[in-house]
């Protein structure tokens, strides 16, 4: 009996020693998990790239569990207003090169912490029931309300304006322009039969089934529409944003841009 309690004793001590030991490798593990920080990336990013960041802010949280994608959408304009207003913001995806030059210019952006990294174009959309068949139908007298972004802010507003002014429609069809805050908005007016035809990208008009494009306007009528994307200078974040900045320029990201209907530059 003495020798079988002095195996039991031993078994026991094992037991015990391994389980021990198997407790402080997993603290050892969770601490070791704990010590990556997680943070939150704040990116300012144009209305008609929604869809596309979207479906990369699952792909990139899934991949990097401690990053938490937080999106800000809206006009280019206002939201380079925004930045050279002290937001907090890590970066700017901006529809239009002239207002991320602005923020390199003032030097929220070094040069090299941004590239050109997609182009769109721009398309005249209308209801399904729409007899509309091109820009010059605008003119038209039972056309009275078209959706265009904010020209000063929005840059497929001024796009749309610079067409429309290479057409010589543009004083024609000014008294009839309904202005909106972004793209989104131009398209949920049309979308809403607010108005009988908006000015917006061509990736906006794919994600909605509710209009149909009526016409395309020539890469001559416009100033090129490319996408700029960059670090904002002063981001507390300074290594998980340009993480970020390289992903959305590898294979993986540029495919979900691609599917939605943007080139790339």
């Amino acid at each position: 009996m003495k020798k079988k309690a002095l195996a039991l004793s031993a078994v026991l001590c094992g037991t015990l020693l391994m389980s021990a030991c198997g407790n402080s490798e997993q603290k050892a593990s969770g601490d070791s998990k704990s010590n990556q920080e997680d943070i939150t990336l704040t990116v300012s990013a144009a209305a008609s790239l929604k869809d596309a960041l979207g479906d990369i802010e699952k792909k990139y949280e899934k991949e990097h569990p401690h990053v938490d994608l937080k999106f800000n959408f809206g006009g280019s304009g206002t939201l380079q207003q925004q930045i050279s207003q002290g937001a907090p913001v890590d970066l700017f995806f901006s529809a239009a090169e002239d207002k991320f030059d602005e923020l390199v210019k003032a030097g929220e952006i070094n040069k090299e912490d941004g590239t050109d990294l997609i182009q769109n174009s721009l398309v005249l959309i209308a209801p399904k029931t729409s007899s509309l068949t091109s820009f010059e139908d605008l003119h038209n007298q039972k056309i009275e309300k078209i959706a265009l972004g904010t020209p000063e802010t929005v840059p497929a507003g001024e796009y749309g304006k610079q067409t429309l002014e290479k057409l010589s429609l543009w004083k024609d069809v000014e008294p009839k322009v309904v202005y909106a805050k972004d793209v989104r908005q131009v398209l949920s007016y049309v979308e809403t039969g607010n108005v009988e035809a908006g000015i917006v990208y061509k990736t906006d008009a794919l994600v909605s089934d509710k209009v149909k494009i009526i016409d395309t306007a020539k890469e001559t009528s416009h100033d090129p529409i490319v996408y700029p994307v960059g670090v904002i200078k002063d981001s507390n974040h300074e290594k998980e944003a340009h993480d970020f900045y390289d992903y959305l320029q590898e294979k993986e990201a540029m495919n979900v841009l691609k599917e939605y209907g943007f080139t790339a530059k």
